[in-house]
């Protein structure tokens, strides 16, 4: 019997806006006000969990 393999990454811990947002800050001043490409893709990654920490929970209707 095959299993299927997800392709999706298990979920992570879910962080509070506030913690995300002192490594947003972190970032910003480690790398002087510039941010190289890899800083870019991880400030990219850091805003959208940052966002999605921010954003009011839904629930679904039954």
């Amino acid at each position: 019997m095959l299993h299927g393999m997800s392709t999706t990454p298990e979920p992570v811990a879910e962080r509070s806006a506030d913690e995300v947002n002192e490594e947003i800050r972190a970032l910003w001043f480690r790398s002087g006000g510039i941010l190289s490409l890899e800083e870019r893709r991880e400030y990219q990654r850091l805003v959208l969990e940052w966002a999605a920490a921010s954003s009011p929970r839904r629930t679904k209707a039954a």
